[in-house]
């Protein structure tokens, strides 16, 4: 879009409420109506023409010949229930309805002149996926699912676009029409599709435009509904910027279809056609469950690269540590080895300070630089491994000496001198081939219309001052090595302490007898004052008459137990500031099933992944989990067991906690203003996070999104 790097124009291009257009696509026709009584609300498009005259009092049952009454549990916000064929006016139509607010929606367009025969054309979806399987490469994967959505959608040109850093995209895959342009390896800027637009394309993977030079037909209605929203409208009306765009690109068709891993938007299915064209509804149902199956074989294609680099960097790990050797010093180890860590990590130099020693192999900055960027990641990179691919962005002073250390790969070792090693890449000159100038800009004029960029022509640009990546493989690979490193030196010095030690122990027992004793009275001491608060709480809720003060009081015991697990994990594990987190959620989850009915140990499900954490944050979760817990227990099943789902997982630098029930749903969650409610905003502002409710059909699924660090 024009202002793509003015923030304020680009600001305003991602608040275009494109979800409350008030209008749809002529394509089709739209029916609102009331929830509960189906009578009609409002409509938009040629309904008489299409369907017929439909007047006040008749329900939009009586309108289609179906009986909707029946199918309304199954219709519900979030997404589309197809309905199926339908006979009108106009021929046969395709029928979907949603929810939106309390409207019933009924969404219907032109139907294939002839049904599609379902058992050929799973066969080919079937054939389509297995072909997808079958590719040795992600380029390949790539290839063969343009090719097979240009088969079944029949459009000109079909790009396979995936998202890449900074929510820019790049076209790794596509199939075109005889004298079609192509974008294959263009990049496009993150303006092209702003933040709004990639969340409705992760809610609704469908969208169609059979021709840009529409024109919308609004939506009528009493009360007015032109703040409807058509979040999950299938003819939604787009946004007129958008229209200006694909028609700068010669479009005169388009339709999207998403591709979503793990829960994120990965990437789009984009369908370019150079004359109007529709999409029936069978065609568009099945190319969204091909994109599910290209959206598996993805995630293989990245599992499988990421195992074969692991088992390789493994394998270069034990020769790193075979020169460490048993009796080895860090130092001697650290001047010889050099060019085994290069090898290991592919770096261009390495370089360790500890103290006033400086190791350094192969290509590095200056001393002076290197100790100037020792100091500034000390502290940064003792917790977790730093990584940039642009050291310039973290230290502009870096620009100077980027030809030799663009990219840094940092650990701080936990030395009495801390230990720092770093690993260098050189500058890597990439050329970027953009679908037009990203940085061309016409003049910000203040309450001016945005419009969006007009040329499409293949501009080659430089990046300069970046690094060939450092991949997830070689940060855990370099993470991985120091800990190995500092295990054995911590080894040696333990046999060489046990050996200058043997004869003063006796003298030294009692004195670490009384230390070990003091500790864990410490300890016990703790334990037992939140034990004796907890028994306090108990003892007060069972002697409470009101059943909402035992409630509260029973909330309030569970918190209390949340933070005492991690003191007891603090005392027992290795580290006082890292834990796993799922290993904590797992034995909090534990302590709380001890003082509920034995039903509920069978109705949770669990799936942990590891996440390191620190423990401030695991305390903060932990309450977020409790409180989940203690709102689907009373709310979702009134105090009876249920089903439970709780999932935790990482994506790069975030971690998503979900906790899904199959309860009475969103319309039984607690008031907002309750203390609970309060609490888990609060915890969830602490943790910098995001939390958001989505329909689990039936039932509530919540979300917690936060940076793990």
């Amino acid at each position: 879009m024009r202002g793509t790097t003015d923030a304020g124009e680009a600001t305003a291009c991602d608040l275009e409420p494109i979800h409350i257009p008030g209008s749809i696509q002529p394509h089709g026709v739209m029916l609102i109506a009331d929830e509960t009584t189906l009578e009609r609300v409002g409509q938009a498009g040629d309904v008489a023409e299409v369907v017929g005259n439909w007047p006040s009092g008749v329900t939009v049952s009586q309108l289609l010949g179906m009986d909707l009454g029946k199918r309304l549990g199954e219709i519900s916000t979030g997404s589309v229930t197809v309905l199926g064929r339908v006979k009108a006016r106009a021929g046969e139509l395709n029928a979907v309805a949603y929810r939106s607010g309390r409207y019933l929606i009924v969404e219907l367009d032109r139907a294939e002149e002839e049904p599609i025969e379902a058992v050929p054309f799973l066969v080919r979806l079937d054939a389509a996926s297995s072909r997808f399987e079958r590719t040795g490469s992600m380029a390949e994967l790539c290839r063969a699912a343009a090719s097979a959505f240009r088969d079944i959608t029949g459009y000109d040109r079909v790009m396979v676009y995936q998202f890449v850093d900074e929510d820019a995209g790049v076209v790794v895959g596509e199939s075109t029409a005889g004298g079609t342009a192509g974008f294959m390896n263009h990049h496009f800027p993150a303006s092209d599709i702003p933040r709004q637009a990639r969340a409705l394309y992760l809610r609704n993977r469908v969208r169609v435009i059979p021709d840009v030079s529409y024109q919308p037909r609004a939506i009528q209605g009493d009360p007015d509904l032109s703040e409807l929203d058509l979040s999950d409208s299938t003819i939604r009306s787009v946004s007129p910027i958008h229209i200006q765009y694909l028609k700068n690109m010669g479009v005169v068709a388009s339709a999207s279809f998403s591709i979503v891993k793990d829960g994120f938007l990965w990437g789009l299915i984009a369908c370019h056609h150079h004359a109007p064209r529709e999409i029936a509804l069978s065609a568009r149902m099945g190319c969204q469950a091909l994109a599910n199956a290209l959206s598996r074989q993805i995630g293989k294609k990245e599992e499988a690269t990421l195992f074969r680099e692991r088992i390789r960097l493994r394998s270069q790990e034990d020769t790193v540590l075979s020169q460490l050797g048993e009796g080895g010093s860090l130092d001697r180890f650290l001047r010889t080895s050099g060019p085994e860590l290069l090898r290991l990590l592919s770096a261009d130099g390495f370089a360790a300070v500890q103290g006033k020693e400086l190791f350094t192999c192969g290509i590095c900055p200056d001393q002076i630089d290197i100790r100037r960027i020792a100091e500034d990641v000390r502290l940064p990179a003792a917790g977790q491994v730093l990584a940039t691919a642009s050291l310039s962005t973290r230290m502009p002073e870096a620009a100077t000496f980027r030809e030799r250390a663009s990219g840094l790969l940092a650990v701080t070792m936990s030395t009495e001198v801390p230990t720092i090693l770093m690993w260098f890449r050189a500058e890597h000159i990439e050329v970027l081939k953009w679908a037009g100038n990203p940085h061309k800009d016409s003049p910000a004029v203040p309450g001016d219309t945005l419009t969006p960029r007009a040329s499409f022509e293949a501009w080659s640009e430089s990046v300069r001052g970046k690094s060939r990546r450092w991949s997830h493989a070689e940060v855990e690979a370099a993470g991985r090595i120091v800990r190995q490193m500092l295990e054995a030196r911590n080894n040696d010095r333990m046999r060489d302490l046990n050996r200058e030690l043997t004869t003063t122990l006796r003298e030294n027992e009692n004195l670490l007898t009384q230390k070990d004793y003091l500790l864990k009275e410490v300890n016990h001491r703790v334990q037992n004052s939140l034990m004796l608060v907890s028994s306090f709480l108990r003892m007060q809720a069972k002697a409470s008459a009101s059943d909402e003060v035992k409630s509260n009081l029973d909330a309030a015991q569970k918190r209390l137990n949340a933070v005492a697990l991690v003191h007891r994990r603090l005392y027992q594990d290795d580290s006082v500031e890292i834990i796993d987190l799922s290993r904590y959620i797992e034995s909090l989850l534990a302590d709380m099933m001890t003082t509920m009915d034995a039903g509920w140990s069978e109705m949770l499900s669990l799936e942990l992944a590891p996440v390191l954490i620190s423990t401030d944050r695991a305390v903060n979760i932990g309450l977020v989990v409790t409180e989940l817990f203690i709102n689907a227990q009373k709310y979702a099943y009134d105090g009876k067991e249920g089903p439970l789902a709780i999932r935790l997982e990482q994506h790069r630098d975030k971690l998503r906690l979900t906790v899904a029930d199959k309860g009475k749903g969103k319309q039984a969650t607690a008031p907002g203003g309750g203390f609970g409610s309060r609490m888990l905003n609060a915890m969830v502002n602490q943790l910098h996070g995001d939390i958001d409710e989505e329909d689990n059909g039936p039932g509530l699924r919540v979300i917690l999104t936060a940076p793990v660090h």
